[in-house]
């Protein structure tokens, strides 16, 4: 076999990149399955419950700025690998609690601090620096990992709460991620090509010497005050925003109670998300290949519109064929978004300054999480139904529609923060 048709370093470091980012995701995003049974066992009200999973959102978010801006620094691949160790002590942690505020430093700081060091802002770092070409593709099978990690562990931790309990559902997943997922990350991530002697997949041009490497890092670095000063990156953060109050906010938080004041059992919703999972590989596979062939405002604007139906449509869902059609829908734009979303900021801002930007845009995400979680929350509690919740994220997905095809995707240009001295 010729060097030429060798298989690229670069996609042995996506599959590693995607398999983290499926544990990572997937060990998080259970939590809504954990709120009925721990009602029931702890005696502690929906609206504490979603608080602590309100917690838990803004400070997985807040930690994007600062994991990405490390991750700029000091490579991605390190910040990941420790942040996977995070979080598995976190979800060990959690298995033991007995008071309601030590679900708050375990499942509200510690996984949540670990899951978004591990998250695609810092792994979108690792797809920026690897991939020249198919940079699209990449992110979109790195989300796709983001997806299956829905898939696979929403109805395992559902199988294992309801076999054994919550407490053995924490624990066991908490082992898992420190003894299969931590080596692999040890072993095969790498945050650059060039720390391998390697360049870029799709690059051209002479090769780069380790000081040129270096000198266009920091010359290509926008930093977040700079980006401020630009109208993409705010409507970037603006529509990632909704889509988050609208996604783990409102749905992931909440569907799975919902479900079950509706009549449907914890395996029939637990399936739904499985179906919504599954969905959400494809829907973010044909995102990237979208993005790379057709640009991205506009399939981003599809996304959006397509997620605020969607959420009206779960408002007349009457029996189990109706809920699986519903989970199928919902899940094709769920994480559909992050491609286009991603690729913006790397195209507009390069790919050096990806960590940092993403870090912050995955903030406002996040922010938009809590926002949803604990707003749904407390909207049950004082109305005994989640609809008016879900009728304010349908709203808000048709605004951040209007909002991606508003973006411009254009390269900004580094400008100085304060206007030179006129000239006479």
């Amino acid at each position: 076999m010729t060097s030429a048709r060798r298989l690229h370093p670069a996609w042995i470091v996506l599959a590693a990149l995607t398999f983290c980012m499926l544990a990572s995701t997937g060990v998080r995003s259970v939590f809504g399955v954990y709120i009925k049974p721990m009602e029931v066992e702890m005696h502690w009200s929906r609206g504490a419950l979603s608080t602590a999973a309100a917690v838990g959102l803004l400070l997985l978010g807040a930690a994007g700025p600062f994991a990405g801006r490390l991750a700029d620094r000091w490579g991605p691949a390190r910040v990941i690998v420790l942040a996977l160790m995070l979080l598995g002590v976190g979800s060990i942690a959690s298995a033991f609690v007995t008071q309601l505020w030590q679900l708050f430093v375990t499942a509200g700081v510690l996984m949540a601090v670990g899951a978004g060091g591990a998250a695609l802002s810092t792994g979108s770092a690792i797809v920026a620096r690897w991939f020249e070409k198919h940079r699209g593709i990449a992110i979109g099978l790195a989300a796709g990992g983001m997806s299956a990690g829905q898939l696979v562990f929403v109805p395992l931790a559902a199988k294992i709460t309801y076999t054994y309990g919550w407490r053995w559902s924490f624990l066991w997943l908490g082992v898992g991620l420190l003894l299969l997922v931590v080596p692999v990350g040890m072993w095969l991530l790498r945050s650059t090509p060039e720390e391998r002697g390697l360049r870029p997949l799709g690059a051209t041009g002479p090769k780069q010497t380790a000081a040129d490497i270096v000198a266009a890092q920091k010359a290509g670095r926008v930093s977040v005050t700079e980006a401020a000063h630009t109208l993409p990156f705010w409507l970037l953060m603006g529509s990632f925003f909704v889509c988050g109050y609208t996604s783990n906010g409102m749905v992931l938080t909440h569907f799975m109670p919902h479900a079950l004041e509706h009549n449907f059992t914890a395996m029939q919703a637990s399936t739904a998300l499985g179906v919504m999972g599954a969905m959400n590989m494809i829907g973010t596979l044909g995102s990237g290949w979208l993005c790379d062939r057709f640009g991205r405002r506009g399939p981003l604007a599809i996304y959006y519109f397509v997620r605020g139906l969607s959420l009206v449509f779960l408002l007349y869902v009457w029996d189990v064929p109706s809920l699986h059609l519903w989970a199928a829908l919902f899940g094709l734009n769920y994480i559909s978004t992050v491609p286009p979303t991603t690729t913006l900021t790397a195209n507009i801002y390069g790919r050096f300054s990806v960590g940092e930007l993403s870090g912050w845009i995955f903030f406002a995400h996040q922010v938009g999480s809590a926002l949803g979680a604990a707003g749904a929350g407390w909207i049950f509690e004082w109305t005994g139904s989640y609809s008016s919740a879900f009728v304010s994220a349908a709203v808000m997905a048709f605004l951040a529609a209007g909002m991606a095809l508003m973006i411009r995707e254009e390269p900004v240009r580094i400008r100085p923060l304060t206007p030179a001295p006129a000239t006479t």
